[in-house]
């Protein structure tokens, strides 16, 4: 064998090993939705996407690569970044499943590419299957319809415990819920964290929890109408 066969070998061995790695460098994902009424109704208030209104639905917030030490990795290749050709056929999925309400309003544009950047580089997944990894697992999660299944359904007040027994039983697995706070300071549902293997197609019992506001022993789970007043059912 020459030198030079020897060297290309010796590259592809090498390249080879580092892709093992970097596939392998974070133990699992947190899948993470949010509810967007609750988005919008705090004391900073929301920005509605150029497309309008988004439906009264949990949106996707991320897939994040994580470690059970509770660490994380960010920015992993600030040469890959975010370019949109890639998903064009993902757009319409992601408009719906996937909306931004920050302010200024946007086409969505600007959260996607924080969210590859700075999460997606850390995984093994190209842009295309990144996010539609996150589409599919927020359609198998099916959250709303979850919940609904449970008799939870927006613009009232439940216990807690109903709420994340709920998810658990319509999902299969434990859930993370955070809250955060409307203006008049009550504490509503926000965020729901799931967890999924590293290929980002399954999901698994958390193998740490992530930590948020506390979330009390009732949880409004408000409506885009949330004004008016809120039914209790505790």
């Amino acid at each position: 064998m020459g030198f030079k066969a020897w060297v290309l070998i010796k590259l592809f061995v090498l390249q080879f090993l580092s892709f093992l790695c970097s596939s392998a460098d974070f133990d699992f994902f947190y899948f993470v939705e949010q509810w967007s009424p609750s988005y919008c109704d705090t004391k900073q208030g929301c920005c509605y996407p150029i497309t309008g209104r988004p439906n009264e639905d949990f949106g996707i917030h991320g897939l994040w690569p994580e470690y059970t030490t509770g660490e994380w990795r960010e920015f992993c290749d600030r040469e890959n970044s975010f370019n949109a050709s890639q998903i064009s056929d993902l757009i319409g999925r992601m408009q719906k499943d996937w909306p931004s309400l920050a302010c200024p309003s946007g086409d969505g544009t600007i959260f996607w590419r924080h969210e590859w950047e700075k999460h997606g580089t850390c995984t093994s997944l190209d842009q295309h299957s990144y996010f539609e990894a996150a589409l599919d697992l927020k359609k198998k999660a099916n959250l709303l319809q979850v919940l609904e299944n449970g008799g939870i359904t927006p613009g009232k007040i439940y216990n807690f415990t109903t709420v994340k027994e709920a998810i658990q039983e319509g999902v299969g697995y434990r859930p993370v819920i955070k809250c955060n706070k409307d203006p008049a300071n009550n504490t509503q549902l926000y965020e729901v964290y799931l967890c999924a293997d590293t290929s980002a197609k399954n999901f698994i019992e958390c193998p740490v929890f992530s930590h948020g506001i506390p979330c009390g022993s009732s949880i409004e789970f408000p409506s885009f109408s949330s004004d008016s007043e809120l039914h209790v059912a505790i």
